[in-house]
């Protein structure tokens, strides 16, 4: 198994399916552990989005950087992508998403989750923050993962903003496979996945890339308790 590949989203080697889902073989057990529990205490625990591939990353981005997707600021307002210059436009893509080869959803131990339970059916999932705040529909399931999912094996890589990816409190991540996997996502990996394919700023990107590493990849949030 090429785990430089499992971890920049080139493989899928390294996982399970779990439902609709796709988890990393070494996550599954204690996500599932994790729901049930959950389920218990009323929180119907649901996985929005895993396991991402790099080719679905590279879609994402590069509808992105060249304005067929919206791209936000940290208040989420929508920017005008074509006033930024092409390394001003890569920062504002990575406030929410991943260079492609870089996502953490390339791992499988990562995914955004939700509780459909409280909301009414069809209600159109947003994944902002104000979702998961103190008023939000998705309260619960914040106090109830702030609580419990630490004893499963859980953080949160984005509990806040601190100058890289912004703050979002429906990102999950299974700490010991995440961290495992991190150490195979280097900047030689990715680089390697982003000369495979064409995207949006690929110059910008390999020329900076670097600096762009320590500010968006390996720049998360420590486990709290």
């Amino acid at each position: 198994m090429n785990l430089a590949y499992c971890a920049t989203g080139r493989s899928d080697a390294h996982l399970a399916h779990v439902n609709n889902y796709m988890l990393h073989n070494s996550a599954i057990d204690d996500f599932l552990r994790m729901q049930q529990r959950a389920q218990a205490d009323g929180i119907d625990l649901t996985i929005a989005s895993s396991f991402r591939s790099f080719e679905r990353q590279a879609m994402i981005w590069n509808n992105k950087f060249s304005g067929l997707r919206p791209v936000y600021d940290i208040e989420q307002n929508q920017i005008d992508i074509a006033l930024l210059d092409e390394s001003e436009r890569i920062e504002a893509i990575m406030l929410f998403s991943a260079l492609p080869g870089a996502s953490r959803h390339h791992f499988g131990t990562d995914m955004d989750v939700w509780d459909p339970s409280a909301v009414a059916k069809g209600y159109e999932l947003q994944l902002n923050a104000d979702e998961y705040a103190i008023n939000g529909p998705f309260a619960a399931l914040t106090r109830w993962l702030d609580d419990n999912m630490s004893e499963f094996g859980f953080f949160r890589p984005y509990h806040r903003y601190q100058g890289g990816v912004a703050a979002e409190p429906w990102h999950l991540s299974h700490l010991e496979s995440a961290s495992h996997m991190l150490r195979w996502q280097s900047v030689d990996a990715i680089a390697d996945a982003i000369k495979s394919t064409q995207i949006g700023g690929q110059e910008s990107i390999l020329a900076d890339l670097e600096r762009l590493y320590a500010k968006y990849v390996t720049n998360i949030c420590p486990p709290l308790g």
